[in-house]
């Protein structure tokens, strides 16, 4: 009789364990939060029990305070300032990351070019009053030659003049940070879309790796058209895309996009009009796909051999102005429809 009843509360006890698990599974709803960071638009999309936004909004505060170049008491505008300040984990890494972008691409990604680039205007509005000379005054505290990271952290710079943005990596890591935080809550399937750079692990809600759409380089400076080149599918990568969602010019008739080479002060002449690239994170593949657009097309598939677990899908203009694609080996396990 004892052993009976041993069955039956055992079997009781399984029964409730089933139960358990299965609504347990379906209180795992996907919620989508979106919002405004760095002076552009994201959107977050995951799987878990409740709505993670509060948790997200203070990762992004955190984020700000470490590298908006715009928030007057961020760690990087004290920076700026030249100010003493001890940079903290998010700034450090982002600094080594650059510093090691920098160094494998000839210069070719520079944190100190923002002087450069803010002389030019948005869309090289400027262009008109650019002269040599206002070039080769920026030039002298331009360079990331100019600045290290001592043993205690701290930023060292050849010219107090020297200023560091980090908005050609900045998004791409704050990807990671929020796909960090999700999985610290114990997310498993998610996509952290932050001004078009992208995070995703597991799967969309309808059981598929996350479709992601790569628009054809476009002259429309108000980025209002859009049309797909193509449709990668992603699952446990990062993606950041460069130049083609930032349009091109015409000049003489031929097509450039709008990247400034670090090393000449002026508008990159250089045959690739976008860079997509995937990586392990989305720091990586935003700093790349930057690099990418001022290298050209030979020198960053030198480059990018050299980097395992990179790929990347470039589009270039063909003598007859029409649109020609490139890209790594491999790089056809991403394409869907």
């Amino acid at each position: 009789m004892r052993t009976n009843n041993l069955n039956i509360s055992f079997l009781a006890f399984l029964l409730a364990l089933l139960a358990s698990c299965s609504s347990g599974k379906k209180e795992y709803t996907y919620h989508q939060d979106q919002g405004e960071i760095f002076a552009t638009g994201y959107h977050i999309k995951y799987a878990f029990s409740r709505s993670l936004k509060e948790e997200i909004v203070a990762e992004f505060n955190r984020f700000n305070l470490s590298l908006n170049p715009f928030m007057d008491n961020s760690i990087i505008t004290k920076i700026n300032r030249n100010e003493h300040v001890k940079p903290d984990s998010l700034f450090i890494k982002v600094f080594r990351k650059s510093m090691e972008v920098s160094r494998r691409s000839g210069g070719k990604f520079d944190i100190t070019a923002s002087p450069l680039i803010n002389a030019w205007g948005f869309g090289f509005q400027n262009m008109d009053s650019i002269t040599p000379q206002i070039i080769d005054s920026l030039k002298m505290f331009v360079g990331f030659e100019k600045i290290s990271m001592n043993e205690d952290g701290e930023i060292i710079k050849t010219d107090p003049r020297v200023t560091l943005n980090t908005s050609a990596i900045a998004k791409g890591y704050a990807c990671d940070v929020i796909a960090d935080l999700l999985e610290r809550y114990g997310v498993e399937n998610y996509m952290v879309e932050i001004g078009g750079e992208i995070t995703a692990n597991g799967v969309n809600d309808k059981g598929e790796c996350w479709r992601i759409g790569v628009d054809k380089p476009i002259d429309d400076p108000l980025g209002m058209q859009h049309e797909l080149q193509v449709i990668l599918s992603l699952c446990n990568k990062a993606m950041a895309t460069s130049g083609n969602y930032r349009n091109y010019y015409v000049k003489d008739g031929k097509k450039y996009a709008h990247t400034i080479d670090p090393h000449t002060g002026y508008p990159s002449q250089q045959d690739i009009l976008g860079a997509t690239v995937i990586a392990d994170d989305c720091m990586t593949a935003d700093a790349y796909a930057t690099a990418f657009m001022a290298m050209g097309m030979e020198r960053s598939k030198e480059v990018a051999k050299e980097l395992p677990g990179l790929y990347y899908y470039f589009i270039y203009e063909k003598p007859d102005s029409t649109f020609g694609i490139e890209y790594s080996d491999n790089f056809e396990q991403f394409f869907t429809h």
